[in-house]
C-alpha cells in the first residue's frame, strides 16, 4: 500500500474518522405532469419499436423451412 513520508499526528486521524457531515443535500423535485406524459410516450415508442423489428425480423431468423423459389419473369416478349 502506499507509505506516507512524513508522520500523521494520531490524533488527526482520529478526528477524520469521527467526523459527519450536517450538510443534507436537497430533496429531489418531483417530476411534472407534462415530463412524465413525455418520458411514458418516449418508454411506449422505444417498446413499440424492439416489438416491431422483433416482427418483421422473425421471418427471417427461421431457419428456412418455407423454401419459396421466386422465378424471374421478362416482360420482353419475343424479342421485337
Amino acid at each position: 500500500m502506499f507509505r506516507r513520508r512524513e508522520p500523521v499526528p494520531f490524533a488527526f486521524v482520529a478526528e477524520s474518522e469521527r467526523y459527519r457531515s450536517n450538510v443534507t443535500p436537497p430533496p429531489r423535485a418531483r417530476a411534472s405532469r407534462s415530463q412524465l406524459a413525455r418520458q411514458a410516450l418516449v418508454g411506449i415508442t422505444v417498446t413499440a419499436g424492439l416489438v416491431g423489428a422483433l416482427l418483421f425480423g422473425m421471418p427471417a431468423m427461421q431457419a428456412g423451412t418455407q423454401s419459396t423459389h421466386h422465378t424471374q419473369q421478362s416482360e420482353a416478349k419475343d424479342g421485337r
